[in-house]
């Protein structure tokens, strides 16, 4: 009999796919940010868009927006394209904008992970 792990190394979350809430392939998971105060993961950022790897968007996603599916072996969230393409631009230094994070929790419906 396997066991089930609930933990799982960063490097093997890097390149997960994501999918929408329809369960098809919306994009992946390029790095997790995780907050230095509580040691959680705050965000996964996801790879979406493009092709052949040109193109492609980075969104943060609030790490309680998704739920690991095992029958897809990826991430589901209830987010949608349109909402991941409309939702607040962002600078190159949001990780350090509590505002652009606010507003973003808001965007998604999410509390903010430091609540």
């Amino acid at each position: 009999m396997q066991s089930e792990h609930n933990l799982i190394d960063s490097s093997r979350v890097n390149g997960t796919e994501v999918y929408g809430a329809d369960r098809q392939q919306i994009g992946h998971i390029d790095h997790l940010m995780i907050d230095k105060q509580s040691g959680n993961v705050a965000y996964a950022v996801m790879n979406f868009g493009g092709f052949l790897g040109m193109g492609e968007e980075h969104q943060p996603l609030p790490w309680k927006s998704l739920r690991y599916d095992t029958g897809l072996g990826g991430y589901v969230t209830d987010l949608t394209k349109d909402q991941l393409t409309g939702a607040p631009e962002r600078s190159d230094t949001w990780d350090r904008d509590r505002d652009y994070e606010a507003r973003l929790h808001d965007y998604y419906g999410l509390a903010p992970y430091w609540i």
